[in-house]
């Protein structure tokens, strides 16, 4: 049943990718991943607020229930595929997202520390994206939902090891409004 719904999202997500839209111009005019001049944070949609990062800023609540307090979406070493298990979570804020119009988030892409600086602003970006077009995938409008990458600079835990790391591949979802 997992192998089943995981095949059923990753068509789904194909679907969405497959119909097109406008690609990400970077500052320079060229198409493509937006990283900023200095190797930073990339971000698309609305800005992030400083010292917000894993609160609600707006004191949004997002849905009820245990799967709405769910905020944190893990990931495997080396990959942007949603795992089967945060499925349902997703689901569950695309729900909310979907009938609260008014409602937005910042999705908050991070990395382990592993890899180069810009790999891992890219990694957390593909991350944040492939939440970004699930919850799409539920009716969210894309003007409810930014992105934000963070790489390797904002660790949930401090450490060099396989318990730090896996704690550390994430997308954090804040509700900011």
């Amino acid at each position: 049943m997992r192998k089943t719904a995981m095949v059923l999202l990753m068509a789904a997500v194909l679907a969405v990718a497959a119909c097109g839209g406008k690609p990400k111009v970077r500052s320079d005019g060229s198409a493509g991943e937006a990283v900023g001049a200095d190797g930073g944070a990339s971000s698309s949609g609305l800005e992030a607020s400083a010292g917000s990062v894993g609160s609600n800023a707006s004191g949004a609540s997002g849905p009820p229930g245990e799967l709405g307090s769910q905020r944190i979406i893990y990931f495997e070493f080396d990959s942007s595929d949603i795992r089967s298990e945060f499925v349902d979570v997703i689901a569950a804020h695309g729900r909310y997202l979907a009938g609260n119009a008014s409602i937005r988030v910042r999705l908050e892409g991070h990395s382990d520390e592993r890899g180069t600086r810009e790999y891992n602003i890219g990694l957390a970006e593909r991350r944040a994206q492939a939440v970004k077009r699930a919850l799409m995938l539920q009716g969210v409008q894309e003007s409810q939902v930014a992105t934000v990458s963070y790489g390797e600079e904002r660790p949930a835990v401090a450490g060099s090891d396989e318990a730090a790391y896996s704690k550390n591949r994430r997308v954090e979802i804040v509700y900011i409004n």
